[in-house]
């Protein structure tokens, strides 16, 4: 098989993990009693991410191969993920879980093991790709693009299918895929938990089939910083990469807030007292609606390395920030019937650049801007500011406000969305104005 649809492949499955649950969490949460600790359960995911990547970015370095550790790390995720799903069942369908404390245990020790294998993931692609010849950034947008793809094909997935038990015995059960509104979608189920997890046991066994990525032997003694990746934090000596790790941190205080309340919001419409607004496509279908920004995502991708040969990181950035803005106004001025819907769709569409411009385009620029003796663990670093610090505080503050404004009634999340959104969007200006007017990088590099 050819090398790039083999590394194009463990990316499909890098991220058909995280989409069978990511952005439908929130109303099986809601179900599950859990409904006002949704911006904790997106907090983890950020908690985790402030060592974990750099931990595993230190091992793959020096220890054990990444393509093997991000296997290893996804046997890990996945067992905890099917206890998440286990906990799940053996609740039933719509009911509070009796064992919140251990459900919530098994999903910190699954996001745990899970968000350093996106950071694993890059350095396996990119050290492969070099071993053989080709260029990074011309050729890893196409294979990142196949991640997206996977990301969206569980989104579907989790969206229509529906496995209904009518009695106590397995030969009750169906299983069937639908758009009409159904209880037992996975959407609202802790089947979504037990999707997530089998694609991870996949992709455990499939890592080990990748090429070999050996680690660079270290011909002289190190220092005890060095030993343990330390020497990656040196990069906040220059004025250029620390400024850009921290605007990570910020624009990261974006990156879950839709993820964590998106379903729920679009799917509080259900609980409307008009009828064609409750019984509408779209408040039905959250997750399929929500996946749009997934196949924007995909396609700004492609457009990558035009934009960053062409302009240049700072002015990618920019775009990212400016497109959050969008992203969080268009929510707030929609709604899931005609023609407010299409303010829905337009959020999903700038999606595409928000996320892409920054997270993809920042981790090839991290590539290109270290030594190769550090480049897996500032791969974790980047992850730690971004999906470690920025998240947690973004998307800690964000719950408090939708908590603030809005509350959970008969099984919806419904109140002053609005109000929510537009403070989200205001922060994003602030973000990007700021960082138009301190981050400088050398002008020499910015055609990348």
């Amino acid at each position: 098989m050819n090398l790039k649809i083999r590394l194009a492949l463990m990316n499909f499955l890098e991220f058909a993990v995280w989409g069978a649950y990511l952005t439908c969490m929130g109303n099986y949460l809601g179900a599950a009693g859990l409904g006002d600790q949704i911006a904790w359960f997106y907090a983890i995911q950020g908690i985790v991410s402030l060592f974990m990547p750099t931990l595993m970015g230190i091992v793959a370095d020096r220890y054990i191969q990444p393509q093997r550790l991000l296997g290893l790390c996804h046997l890990m995720a996945g067992t905890f993920m099917f206890g998440c799903w286990w906990l799940g069942k053996e609740a039933g369908v719509g009911q509070e879980l009796t064992e919140k404390s251990i459900f919530i245990l098994f999903y910190t020790l699954s996001v745990a093991f899970y968000m350093p294998t996106i950071a694993l993931a890059n350095t396996t692609a990119f050290t492969i790709l070099k071993n053989n010849g080709y260029d990074t950034v011309k050729d890893f947008p196409p294979i990142r693009v196949l991640g997206t793809v996977g990301f969206i094909v569980t989104m579907w997935f989790v969206n229509c299918a529906v496995w209904f038990v009518e009695s106590s015995s397995w030969d009750g059960a169906t299983f069937t895929l639908t758009f009409a509104e159904h209880p037992h979608k996975f959407q609202y189920t802790y089947m979504q938990f037990f999707v997530s997890g089998l694609l991870s046991i996949i992709l455990f066994l499939y890592c080990f089939t990748l090429p070999q990525c050996k680690l660079t032997k270290k011909d002289k003694k190190v220092s005890l910083a060095e030993s343990f990746g330390l020497n990656a934090f040196k990069l906040f000596k220059t004025r250029k990469m620390a400024m850009f790790f921290i605007f990570s941190a910020l624009l990261g205080m974006c990156l879950q807030v839709t993820n964590g309340y998106a379903g729920p919001f679009i799917t509080s419409f259900k609980g409307s007292t008009d009828p064609v607004v409750a019984s509408s496509f779209a408040a039905n279908n959250a997750t399929l609606l929500t996946s749009i920004s997934q196949i924007s995502e995909a396609l700004c991708i492609l457009m990558i390395p035009f934009f960053l040969k062409r302009y240049g990181i700072k002015i990618v950035m920019l775009m990212s920030l400016f497109a959050w803005v969008f992203r969080f106004g268009f929510f707030g001025i929609g709604d899931p019937t005609m023609p407010g819907v299409l303010f829905f769709i337009l959020s999903c569409i700038v999606y595409g650049v928000a996320f892409d411009f920054f997270n993809v385009s920042g981790g090839i620029f991290v590539d290109q801007e270290c030594e190769p003796s550090v480049k897996a663990s500032a791969q974790g670093l980047f992850m730690m500011m971004t999906n470690g610090v920025g998240a947690t505080v973004g998307t800690l503050v964000a719950g408090e406000i939708v908590n603030y404004y809005c509350s959970w009634q008969d099984g919806y999340l419904q109140g002053d969305w609005t109000t929510c959104w537009f403070i989200f969007a205001s922060f994003a200006i602030v973000v990007g104005v700021t960082f138009a007017l301190v981050f400088k990088p050398d002008q020499k590099k910015q055609a990348v």
